[in-house]
């Protein structure tokens, strides 16, 4: 057994960034941002009143002082004209200032008669203008690694970016292995069960920006896994789910190495979670999870998140916390172990139940708490570092 840091450095240097592509800003959500852009223009390109209202000179504002309308600001339709003194603009929300004026008073401080406006006696020191690039100027850069949000799309389109180079999706390839598995919605049979990590592990990489491909439950024999094999070429990376151990129906491993894997490693310290394998397939890397569901679901975020940010050119690091115990806990083996926990009210409490099949555990958790090997007891209140999930 080889400890989790070097496990995860050896997975590490089975892969590289993925190259770059170019799609459409429509498309862009979610995706991860591969080269720096810059705005193609000011925003806003003028200044803009940001209240409904009269446009007119901050230096004629005062209580009861009457000015004269002579025109109109809507958004998208400036007033062409030149401010003079005594005179004012009625403007809308948006509208570009009219030159000349440096102020907006908002209609509720105005009386208006006619074409002509009183000023109230409360009119604060607020213009109600925005600036001109008062958001972002021309040539202001959008950085690189970033994963597009809505509100970075929305930046984007304002910056009159329409089509934006982002990395390559990761293809994952997913294949669950086992005569007793059926899929969700079969009736299993008697000594059957329902797959249930490959689902979890497909929702987990498409959060992580990957696209899952979900292959059929491959069977406990050599054919089985061959025809499994051949509908993953293509992939950028292999997830096998179950037969990486070494009992007789565990033939993951070897059918690899018959088509050519490059073994990386095998067995890693920690729980859940031991039997784990990693290599090389021609172009794809592979990495042989165990069948427990727990154990699939904490291996992905220790070690198949950390690869697939890598491939998307992001910061591998996972994002590890710190939080106080809720609870006191005896000390740890040799073994680190990966501890299903809540986080409330800013403390921790890993679950009494750590067994490496129980889903409805892991369902309600949302923390991972690390052990490492020969971790001494913690007390209650003692911060420990912690995995949110």
């Amino acid at each position: 057994m080889i400890p989790v840091a070097q496990a995860l450095d050896k997975l590490l240097a089975l892969v590289d960034p993925l190259e770059t592509e170019e799609v459409p800003l429509r498309a862009a959500s979610g995706r991860v941002l591969a080269q720096d852009v810059t705005a193609t223009r000011t925003q806003p390109p003028f200044a803009a009143s940001s209240m409904d209202g009269y446009a007119l000179r901050r230096a004629e504002v005062e209580p009861d002082a009457m000015f004269k309308v002579v025109g109109e600001a809507a958004a998208g339709h400036r007033f062409n004209g030149t401010l003079r003194a005594g005179q004012a603009v009625r403007i809308f929300t948006g509208a570009p200032v009219p030159d000349g004026a440096d102020f907006v008073v908002i209609q509720e401080d105005t009386e208006r008669r006619g074409d002509l406006i009183t000023l109230g006696h409360e009119i604060g020191d607020k213009n109600n203008i925005r600036p001109a690039g008062g958001d972002f100027k021309q040539g202001q850069r959008v950085s690189a690694p970033l994963p597009l949000r809505p509100a970075d799309i929305a930046l984007l389109a304002a910056m009159n970016i329409a089509r934006v180079p982002v990395v390559r999706k990761p293809v994952v390839a997913i294949l669950a292995t086992g005569d007793e598995l059926v899929q969700p919605g079969e009736i299993p049979g008697p000594d059957q069960i329902v797959a249930s990590n490959s689902y979890g592990l497909a929702a987990m990489v498409e959060d992580l920006g990957a696209t899952a491909r979900l292959l059929p439950i491959a069977r406990d024999s050599m054919s089985s896994l061959r025809q499994a094999f051949e509908l993953a070429r293509g992939a950028d990376l292999i997830v096998t789910i179950g037969g990486a151990s070494v009992g007789d129906h565990d033939l993951v491993a070897p059918v690899a190495a018959e088509l050519g894997m490059e073994q990386s490693f095998y067995k890693v310290a920690m729980r859940p979670g031991k039997p784990l394998m990693a290599g090389r397939l021609g172009q794809a890397a592979m990495i042989g999870l165990p069948g427990n569901p727990v154990s699939a679901m904490v291996c992905g975020h220790v070690f198949v998140a950390p690869v697939l940010r890598k491939m998307l050119g992001l910061p591998i690091e996972a994002d590890i916390c710190t939080a106080p115990l809720a609870t006191a806990l005896p000390a740890n083996g040799p073994r680190a172990h990966y501890m299903r926990a809540k986080l409330h009210d800013g403390a921790l409490t890993p679950d009494e139940r750590q067994d490496s099949s129980l889903l409805s555990v892991l369902a309600a958790a949302n923390a991972l708490v690390i052990r490492p090997v020969g971790d001494p007891a913690r007390s209650k209140g003692e911060n420990v570092s912690y995995i949110p999930i």
